[in-house]
């Protein structure tokens, strides 16, 4: 192994043992899944990749945590922790505890939205605009053009916000019909691309001139501030941690997945600078998820995120979380495999569409590869395609995204390069054999979020 690519910056002393699963196995249970790849038990999956959103291995400080969790109603030491810590980090003045990182966002869509208002963002996420347009505002993609484009590689940070898109968005419809952008750090969909710092700052300046506030989804954002020491001229001498503060004092708040980059298996919290918000924000998290120092979360588990917000700022870490990712990309890249490049920081995105090229996109070829790794190989993975967009609430007709793309998603701290030496292989061998691989119809289709439910059949 290279000198780029570090031994794992961890020792492993408690282990779960994993199970190949034959042939004749997973046949049965794809066929008994419909075809997607949530419906397979995990007990099925010889190593999986359908996502790293609650699936990291926690740390022995983490789990010390958990001993000290103060399981009061109400006050919770470990609340009192939490908000210090992310005040630390993140900057925020307010923080309201959520069960995950989609309690924040139904709160958030909730306080801020109006019907008819619009919510521009750096291309949308699944849970993210259902939630803005379950309270009737329009999701308006204006993420730069690049991002779109699965083989232009050289661009370091894909994610960015075009400001021209997002001036004439605001110029069409008015400023006081856009409560807020979601600025997505790094962008899931795209790939795990990145934002610049200029870009934020960039953005701050605009919105904050129209009196729009800048909402972060903050899901990855260690990611994206170590994409920003990497790669962004006059970071290289910063901490990961001195970054991160800076990404966040542009914005006005953010929603936080704490199964991400918090490195914990549940919560999540809204963060909010505007008092009146906050005010409003804490009414409904009792409603809806409890008392404003739990919100659904169980004192261990805000401990457990606060010790894990200090641990993913650490460079070794994230170092080593970011090239284990390049390295799964480098092995499938040397064997002509198409994806998404530049490679992103928790995942790689296998390019369906160039993988498969006899599949029409109504078609779902995605999903079909999907389908097709696991069946070949016992390696669960996720569909980011046309399944994914789902259909416009107004027309009924799906969405079609450019991006087409199969996600190998790299749960933290849980697998080690010799793993990923067999998905690389278990890719390459089936890219030999694409043709075979036929494309899927609905049996069922949920109406909403329907890659997570949704049925399929051969055609």
């Amino acid at each position: 192994m290279s000198k780029k690519f570090q031994p794992e910056p961890f020792k492993i002393k408690a282990v779960e043992p994993m199970y190949f699963v034959d042939a004749e196995r997973r046949e049965k249970a794809i066929q008994e899944a419909g075809f997607n790849t949530f419906l397979i038990k995990s007990r099925d999956c010889y190593i999986d990749l359908l996502t790293d959103s609650g699936t990291s291995a926690m740390s022995d400080k983490q789990w010390a945590g958990l001993m000290i969790g103060d399981e009061a109603y109400a006050g919770s030491e470990n609340f009192y922790h939490l908000e210090e810590v992310v005040r630390e980090y993140f900057g925020f003045k307010h923080l309201v505890p959520t069960h995950q990182g989609r309690g924040a966002e139904n709160i958030l869509s909730s306080i801020t939205i109006k019907p008819g208002d619009y919510v521009p963002g750096n291309m949308y996420f699944t849970t993210t605009r259902f939630h803005q347009e379950r309270n009737g505002a329009t999701f308006v993609d204006v993420i730069c053009d690049e991002a779109h484009n699965p083989d232009m590689d050289g661009v370091p940070f894909k994610g960015n916000i075009d400001l021209n898109k997002l001036q004439k968005l605001i110029d069409e419809v008015g400023a006081d019909k856009i409560p807020y952008i979601c600025l997505a750090v790094t962008v899931n969909l795209a790939g795990g691309q990145p934002v610049s710092m200029a870009n934020i700052k960039e953005v701050s300046e605009l919105c904050h001139k129209h009196g729009i506030k800048v909402m972060y989804d903050a899901t990855r954002c260690v990611e994206n501030a170590y994409f920003i020491k990497e790669r962004e001229e006059g970071f290289q001498d910063k901490t990961v941690k001195e970054i991160l503060f800076e990404m966040f004092s542009y914005g006005d708040g953010c929603t936080m997945s704490g199964k991400k980059d918090c490195l914990t298996n549940n919560g999540g919290f809204l963060c909010l600078n505007d008092d009146d918000l906050f005010l409003e924000a804490k009414a409904m998290v009792v409603q809806y998820e409890g008392m404003p120092s739990y919100g659904g979360l169980a004192g261990r588990d805000m401990e457990a995120m606060a010790v894990g917000i200090r641990e993913s700022v650490e460079y070794d870490y994230i170092a080593h979380r970011v090239n284990q990712i390049r390295y799964l990309g480098e092995r499938l890249d040397a064997a002509g495999v198409p994806m998404v490049k530049p490679y992103g920081g928790h995942a790689i995105f296998l390019d369906a569409r160039a993988f498969l090229p006899h599949l029409e996109q109504e078609q779902f070829p995605a999903q079909a590869l999907a389908a097709a790794i696991y069946r070949s190989s016992g390696v669960r993975t996720m569909e980011r395609g046309i399944i994914s967009a789902g259909r416009d609430v107004k027309t009924g007709e799906h969405h079609k995204p450019k991006l087409e793309t199969v996600r190998l998603t790299i749960p933290r701290r849980v697998y080690t390069y010799a793993h990923m030496d067999y998905v690389a292989d278990a890719c390459i061998e089936l890219y030999k054999n694409a043709s075979s691989i036929r494309g899927l119809k609905f049996e069922y289709e949920p109406k909403v979020l329907r890659f997570f439910t949704g049925r399929f059949s051969e055609i």
